[in-house]
């Protein structure tokens, strides 16, 4: 029972002690002094701090704001509907290989259709398992790194 006493009693003056020793005033009582003036360097003697300044900062656009400068083509702040829709325009053209105006099935999967005829190697209409192998997609190798650190001589 006296250790949970004489516990308490040296808890009571650790508190104690850190109330009197901390100070509520975080800022300083007097001013911080200001950089001194600066003097202009002797010729051929070199100064003893140099004044480092940061380069100016170029303002980095938001991911929204290239967004909106891609879509706005004459730069007026406003995108209009035929704006927005010409980059759809231009693909669904791409895709319409006829030029009629309307998008077939073949039209739109041609990829698959070429795919299917570049690995029907006997053209008959199926696909074997051999040549179905040769439509898996081909993945690019990693590039490897140096087994050492050696520059090239």
């Amino acid at each position: 029972m006296w250790r949970y006493l004489a516990g308490a009693v040296s808890a009571m003056f650790f508190i104690a002690a850190g109330l009197l020793l901390y100070r509520g005033d975080a800022a300083p009582k007097q001013p911080l002094p200001g950089p001194p003036p600066s003097a202009a360097p002797v010729a051929g003697t070199a100064p003893d701090k140099v004044a480092v300044t940061a380069p100016p900062k170029a303002t980095e656009k938001t991911r929204e704001e290239k967004r909106f400068d891609r879509y706005d083509d004459n730069a007026d702040e406003a995108i209009t509907r035929d704006e927005l829709l010409k980059s759809r325009r231009t693909r669904y053209a791409n895709l319409d290989t006829d030029h009629d105006g309307k998008l077939s099935f073949r039209e739109w999967a041609h990829t698959t259709y070429d795919k299917f005829d570049k690995a029907d190697a006997d053209k008959s209409g199926t696909l074997s398992r051999v040549e179905f192998a040769t439509t898996r997609r081909k993945s690019k190798p990693k590039p490897r790194k140096p087994a050492c650190s050696c520059a090239g001589d």
